[in-house]
């Protein structure tokens, strides 16, 4: 490699691998099949097969372990069968409060819920055994809605909430009020890869776990938990993941704690794998809200004061319910300042699975019900919603006179707000104004299709609420011929983090992206790591990278000033390539060193090439029983304008236009990060669309009511396929950076876009709005699938 003679010469050189569409680290073996996933590790001689038994009922006392032993065991290939009394340790698998086992005790809260794990030679004859096994069960009544739940005051945990200002005065002496009430439902993660764990025995009572997991920390502790062992005793590995959309992050454990007391119990390799209609049936939802509300605005809908109560179905176990709605209460205000508010949050306990996490964590479900009372106000006075929407903003102090406009509910101080810009460019570039009247002519010349657009924006708090969760870990080793590895606590599972970490490193050490390689999360090279989730895995496993290359650069200096006779302050790593920029300055032909010789004199010269990095979010300060402070490290921001056409006679509908600003900060990886945003709005689009748990509710010939999940396969249960988006489909990047220094000041792209979909519900109940001349106020719940849009079209012409 020459070396540049001038700085001039060198700028060019420094070709920065953030900030540039590296590809996915796994495209070529994704398209390619190459790609390992836990299902394709070569299996060990011996391997055994573990398979479910389910409870049939939604709640009931099992009598004795539930099961006969001896005539599962007769069964076909069957060597073994476990339940909850041959657990030699805790049998639980609840991510935060102790109170779901992984094998049912005594009782039965869902059906579905596991009582018993069966071994077989074969993956068939596990799952026939499991299929013909009888359960003995004393049925018990279920409560099964959020209804049922309050009325019976059926509760996880108890109630929180916010109060600020007086809302009940306010409200009193209001222009105008409104009250009403919505719901928005259930959803399925339908991650492409589903729940799988293979477990292999080790020497000394060691245990590999091999789980596709978003949480390999979790399953490790309560696998060691379980089994008597400590921590150190379990090795958990995950390569990647087929997607996990929050269902891999406490769910898995139920599979990964019931494969690995099978391969403990039985000292062999033995592997679960759930089909589709089992996943589907044991694993938790996305929370379903009940959203009762009352307001009182002004003549230009500006909201003065309101009043919410959020109820949400937890199913039968806390789960992640306490901050999921703890999210929900957080993100009311969406982008609204409310200056008097009173909010309470109802965690309803019901006999189904325990509804776990999913992209957005609540926040989705928070801002459904705000911007329900936006569109309900803007109606009320006959305004666009876009109108009500942008007088309701937040507001620099210094644009309102009051200090409070730019302060959330929970008492934190906006410090990063763009909303309004973000707004303003996505009205600009999808020509909102110009649309908003061809639709409205198009719905006056038009009989039986009405077409709806809507604008939507969105803040989107970002950390963990949980404050001791804001850390990560990384592990960076460097090899004699200059190549890198680097190991992290986050989880890839196809939204590209490896491919931003590997970035990330490459510009620490200064050196080519392809000389990275990032490898698989296990726990005995990062420990303690937290789950990748909460949009977190770039900006926490990122900068303990960052920390990790900024110390190997310290040594690496010293090695690089010896060999180039300078101080180490003046060597720069980059392009490959150790430099003394002040020889470069003084046109000095000894200015550089090659990475590659670098690296191996550093060895020679017995300097470490291996080193740990830690990161831990500073600047949070929550109160999470009081739901005050801050809780949030910064916002993204985000808006959408969507246009639908609907069939007022069949309820069909169609969406034709999509046009998004999102706000990624400074992106590490534009490309990554614009199909994170185009995945996520698909993804929230069928949340309120068309995605719809349905459950048999009706008596049985005993009385009882079933409790069953009828959409429990691709069969029954739609997600939105290709067909589904449309031609004019535009996404851009906001032009900015994030405040705080995060990575590359980017910002987090996870979970934020989803709630992007918000425009499209908003805008087919516009459409909704349209057939009856937007005079009569519409109630529909979500998802709007096209029954609910066409009996929403029905109720308008024959209003109470």
């Amino acid at each position: 490699m020459n070396a540049p003679t001038t700085l001039k010469e060198l700028m060019p050189n420094i070709a920065a691998a953030q900030g540039t569409d590296v590809v996915h680290e796994s495209a070529r073996l994704h398209v390619t099949g190459e790609a390992v996933y836990t299902d394709d590790i070569p299996e060990l001689r011996g391997t055994l097969y573990a398979a479910l038994i389910l409870s049939p009922v939604a709640h009931g006392e099992l009598i004795g372990e539930g099961i006969d032993r001896a005539a599962i065991l007769a069964e076909h290939g069957v060597v073994a069968v476990y339940t909850a009394s041959d657990i030699p340790g805790e049998n639980n698998c609840g991510p935060i409060v102790h109170d779901d086992p992984f094998l049912a005790v005594g009782k039965v809260e869902f059906l579905g819920q596991a009582v018993a794990v069966v071994v077989a030679r074969d993956m068939l004859y596990a799952r026939e055994a499991a299929k013909k096994a009888v359960v003995n069960v004393k049925e018990l009544p279920a409560i099964l809605t959020i209804d049922e739940a309050m009325a019976a005051k059926s509760f996880v945990m108890p109630p929180k909430g916010i109060t600020r200002g007086t809302p009940a005065e306010a409200i009193k002496n209001a222009t105008h009020t409104i009250k009403g009430q919505t719901t928005c439902g259930q959803q399925e993660q339908f991650y492409l890869e589903g729940q799988i764990t293979y477990a292999v025995p080790r020497e000394d009572g060691q245990l590999t776990l091999y789980v596709s997991t978003q949480h390999p920390d979790g399953n490790q502790r309560e696998a060691a938990a379980a089994l008597n062992l400590t921590t150190n005793d379990v090795e958990v590995i995950c390569r990647r993941m087929g997607g996990g959309f929050g269902g891999k992050e406490g769910n898995a454990s139920i599979f990964s704690q019931s494969a690995a007391l099978a391969a403990f119990k039985l000292q062999k390799p033995v592997k679960l794998r759930v089909n589709r209609d089992d996943d589907m049936m044991i694993t938790g939802k996305r929370h379903d809200f009940r959203i009762d509300y009352e307001a009182g605005f002004d003549d230009e809908g500006r909201i003065l004061g309101i009043d919410v109560t959020l109820a949400s179905r937890c199913g039968y176990s806390t789960d992640y319910s306490g901050p999921v709605n703890d999210r929900a209460v957080l993100h009311i205000d969406n982008c609204y300042y409310l200056p008097n508010l009173s909010i309470i949050s109802h965690r309803c306990k019901t006999n189904m699975q325990s509804a776990t996490a999913f992209r957005g964590f609540g926040g989705p479900q928070g801002m459904f019900g705000i911007e329900t009372v936006i569109e309900q106000i803007a109606r009320k006075i006959g305004k666009d919603p876009l109108e009500v929407r942008k007088i309701n903003l937040y507001q620099e102090p210094a644009a309102s006179g009051n200090p409070a406009t730019l302060t959330t509910q929970y008492g934190q101080d906006i410090e990063d707000w763009i909303g309004d810009k973000v707004m303003a460019q996505v009205e600009a570039e999808s020509d909102y104004s110009r649309r908003r009247i061809s639709v409205d002519s198009y719905n006056k010349a038009s009989k039986y299709k009405k077409k709806g657009i809507a604008l939507v924006p969105l803040k989107f708090g970002i950390s963990f609420t949980a404050t001791m969760l804001n850390q990560g870990g990384a592990l960076l080793n460097i090899y004699m011929d200059g190549s890198v590895s680097v190991n992290h606590g986050g989880i890839e599972m196809g939204q590209g983090l490896n491919t931003k970490i590997a970035q990330i490193a490459a510009d620490g050490l200064g050196i080519p992206v392809n000389f990275i390689r990032v490898t698989g999360t296990d726990t005995q090279k990062v420990p303690n790591a937290s789950a990748t989730a909460a949009s977190s895995g770039a900006d926490i496993n990122g900068a303990a990278v960052n920390n990790a290359c900024d110390q190997m650069r310290v040594r690496l200096a010293a090695v690089a000033a010896r060999m180039l006779n300078c101080s180490s302050d003046t060597i720069k790593f980059i392009a490959g390539q150790a430099v003394n920029t002040a020889a470069v300055a003084e046109n000095s032909t000894k200015n550089a060193v090659s990475w590659k010789d670098l690296v191996k004199q550093a060895w020679l010269d017995r300097v470490g090439l291996s080193v740990t990095g830690f990161y831990m979010t500073p600047d949070i300060k929550y109160d999470f029983m009081t739901l005050q402070g801050k809780a949030f490290y910064y916002f993204c921001y985000g808006a959408a304008v969507t246009e639908v056409e609907i069939d007022t006679r069949t309820g069909e509908w169609w969406l034709q236009k999509v046009d998004i600003v999102h706000d990624a900060g400074k992106s590490i990886n534009p490309a990554i990060d614009l199909g994170q945003i185009e995945g996520a709005y698909v993804q929230g689009m069928g949340w309120l669309t068309m995605e719809e748990c349905i459950w048999d509710m009706k008596a049985k010939a005993n009385g009882m009511r079933s409790g069953k999940l009828l959409t429990h396969g691709p069969s029954t249960y739609k997600i939105p396929v290709a067909s589904d988006v449309p031609e004019h489909f535009k996404v851009s990047l906001f032009e900015g950076q994030n405040v705080k220094p995060t990575p590359f000041k980017s910002k987090a792209v996870g979970e934020p876009p989803l709630m992007l979909a918000l425009s499209a519900y908003f805008a087919i109940r516009d459409a909704v709005s349209a057939s009856a001349e937007h005079k009569v106020p519409v109630f529909m719940d979500a998802p709007a699938t096209p029954e609910r849009i066409l009996m929403a079209c029905e109720a308008l012409k024959n209003p109470k």
